[in-house]
C-alpha cells in the first residue's frame, strides 16, 4: 500500500532526502542501449546540467547525484524556511528563471521582465511560487518533466518516460546522509562502468574533485552542497574527509581491490559512531534494507511514530548493525 508523500516529507521543515527516478521504457535514459546499440550518452549532460541549474533556483542543497543508464539518484536537503526569507523580487526572479517566457522556442528577455512584474503584482500567486520553490515535489517535477519531454522529442514518440512517482527516502541523521551520499557517488563503480572516483563522470564526486583542482583551499572546508542556494551542510565533515571516505569505501566494494585497502578505518567513522562492518552494510543496504527512511533504529522508530505507523522497514536492519558479530 502506498503512503501519502506528505507523511514522509514535512513541507515546512528542512530535511535530507534521497530520491530515485527510473525510466519506464526499454530505451535507456543515457549510455548505449544494448538492444539496438544506439548511444544516448549525451543525455547525461542534460540531466546533470538541469540538476545544477535547479540547485541554484530552489531552496535546496544538492549534496550528491549520479546519472546512470536508466535511473538518476539525487541526495538533497530541502529548506522551505529559506524560501520564506526571500524577498518578493527574489521569488519572482527565481520563478521566472524556472519557467521563463519564450518566443519561437527561445527565451524572451522582455517577456521575462513583464512576467516578473506581473507576478510581483499578484500577492496570492507569489505566495504559491514561494511555497513551490521550497518543495521537494516541485524540484523533482522540474527535473523530470523537461527531461522526459526532451527525450520524447528526440525519440519521436509519446507517452510516459519515467516509470511513475519518484522513490523517496528520508535521511534521519548524519550517518544516514553520508552513507547514502557514498552509495550514490559509488554507483558507477559498483556497476562496473568506472574504475575510480575520477572516472565516475556525471556524479557529484567527480564534480567535487574537479572543483578542488580549481579551488584546493576548499578541501578543508566543511562538506557543503554542490550548489549553495541555501546555507546547509555537515560541519563535522570536510570535503577531503568525505572524498577519502568514499575512496576507501570503493576499495571495500570492489572485490578486485581488497588487497589495496588500508587497514586503518577513516577517522570520520569514529565521529559517526560506526565501524567498518556497520558502515559497509548500511551503505550497501541503502535501497534493499531500508524503504521510506534511513537512520538509526531510534530515529526510524520516532519517524514511524510521527507518520502514524507502528513500524518502518529498516528498523530491524538498524538494530542488527549494533549487535556484535559472532566470533
Amino acid at each position: 500500500m502506498t503512503t501519502a508523500r506528505s507523511l514522509l516529507v514535512d513541507p515546512h521543515t528542512p530535511g535530507f532526502y534521497h530520491c530515485i527516478s527510473r525510466c519506464v521504457r526499454r530505451a535507456w535514459l543515457c549510455g548505449i542501449d544494448p538492444y539496438d546499440g544506439k548511444s544516448y550518452e549525451h543525455r547525461r549532460d542534460w540531466v546533470e546540467q538541469r540538476l545544477l541549474e535547479l540547485a541554484e533556483i530552489f531552496a535546496v542543497g544538492l549534496h550528491a547525484y549520479a546519472v546512470m543508464s536508466n535511473h538518476v539518484h539525487v541526495v538533497l536537503r530541502i529548506d522551505p524556511l529559506a524560501a520564506v526569507a526571500w524577498t518578493p523580487d527574489e521569488v519572482a526572479s527565481r520563478w521566472v528563471r524556472l519557467f521563463p517566457a519564450t518566443r519561437d522556442g527561445e527565451i524572451d528577455i522582455e517577456g521575462c521582465r513583464v512576467k516578473e512584474q506581473t507576478l510581483l503584482g499578484n500577492v496570492d500567486r507569489l505566495a504559491i511560487c514561494r511555497q513551490r520553490l521550497g518543495s521537494l515535489a516541485w524540484f523533482m517535477r522540474s527535473l523530470n518533466e523537461p527531461i522526459a519531454r526532451r527525450a520524447n522529442r528526440e525519440d519521436a514518440c509519446k507517452g510516459r518516460f519515467w516509470e511513475g512517482r519518484y522513490k523517496c527516502q528520508a535521511l534521519l541523521d548524519d550517518a544516514a546522509v553520508l552513507t547514502c551520499m557514498s552509495y550514490v557517488d559509488l554507483n558507477p563503480i559498483r556497476a562496473g562502468i568506472a574504475e575510480d572516483l575520477e572516472s565516475s563522470a556525471h556524479t557529484s564526486a567527480h564534480h567535487r574533485i574537479a572543483t578542488l583542482r580549481e579551488y584546493p583551499e576548499r578541501a578543508q572546508q566543511p562538506l557543503a552542497s554542490i550548489k549553495i542556494a541555501v546555507a546547509a551542510g555537515l560541519p563535522s565533515v570536510t570535503t577531503e574527509d568525505y572524498l577519502d571516505l568514499i575512496d576507501w569505501t570503493a576499495r571495500l566494494t570492489r572485490a578486485d581491490k581488497r588487497g589495496r585497502i588500508d587497514a586503518k578505518e577513516p577517522p570520520i567513522l569514529r565521529k559517526l559512531g560506526l565501524n567498518e562492518r556497520q558502515w559497509h552494510q548500511q551503505m550497501l543496504g541503502t535501497e534493499t534494507n531500508y524503504w521510506r527512511a534511513i537512520g538509526s533504529a531510534r530515529a526510524l522508530i520516532e519517524k514511524a511514530t510521527a507518520m502514524g505507523q507502528g513500524w518502518l522497514k529498516g528498523i530491524g536492519s538498524a538494530q542488527r548493525l549494533l549487535r556484535p558479530q559472532p566470533v
